[in-house]
């Protein structure tokens, strides 16, 4: 899933400081999972900006609405009858939350209330970690389902660089290193055969380089 954190909320209120009006809009899906921008979160951002407006004596309307996904025409379409209330929609959703919305309703200025982070796995309540970059070249089945451009601080793809301790990142004691994983797992299932060919650099031009990538499924489009 796609992670966020909240904006620090001094930057907030001096992005939102020209308007009277704000609407306030959540993300029920990613960004609700990793706590950042789902309905409790909307309500706890909504009620500091009433609180924090009073005591600068401000006057200021604030109102709360959580869309089950920002990112989704459907969805946004919900806020179309509110737009026109406000002055501005301040956005919890990921970056592409915020880019849609706007791309729904130009005339409006859609401000992130989030910094979009990355691609994680939920390992436990209250912990997210990244474990995928997005490289849109997955070699998975190489590593033992452990990924080397995400997991291993120094991005190597034909080994470890001999300097891990105990099963540890030497750049980060408290992260396993990734390739003491991939081995162990080979290891474990018979397939340490996987680590005899020498891999190609990550093919990043899949990636980056040809401007915003996209997914055409023509069974799915009507």
């Amino acid at each position: 899933m796609i992670t966020a954190e909240r904006k620090p909320l001094p930057e907030i209120k001096e992005s939102i400081s020209p308007y009277k009006k704000i609407l306030i809009v959540g993300c029920g899906t990613c960004v609700a999972e990793c706590a950042s921008g789902g309905e409790k979160e909307v309500a706890l951002l909504a009620s500091a900006l009433r609180m924090d407006a009073k005591k600068e004596g401000r006057d200021i309307e604030v109102r709360e609405i959580t869309l089950d996904r920002q990112c989704v025409y459907e969805f946004i379409d919900q806020l179309t009858a509110l737009v026109d209330q406000y002055d501005a929609i301040l956005s919890l959703g990921c970056g592409a939350g915020v880019q849609a919305v706007a791309e729904v309703f130009p005339k409006i200025h859609i401000i992130p209330a989030l910094n979009t982070t990355f691609l994680a796995q939920t390992k436990e309540a209250g912990l997210w970690l990244e474990n995928c970059r997005g490289c849109g070249d997955c070699k998975l089945d190489y590593f033992a389902d452990v990924c080397p451009i995400t997991r291993c601080a120094k991005g190597l793809f034909n080994g470890p660089c001999g300097g891990s301790k105990g099963g540890n990142c030497e750049v980060d004691p408290e992260t396993p290193c990734a390739w003491h994983l991939i081995v162990t797992r080979l290891e474990e299932s018979g397939r340490l055969g996987k680590l005899a060919p020498v891999y190609p650099p990550a093919n990043w031009s899949k990636k980056e380089g040809k401007g915003p990538r996209k997914i055409v499924r023509e069974d799915q489009r009507h």
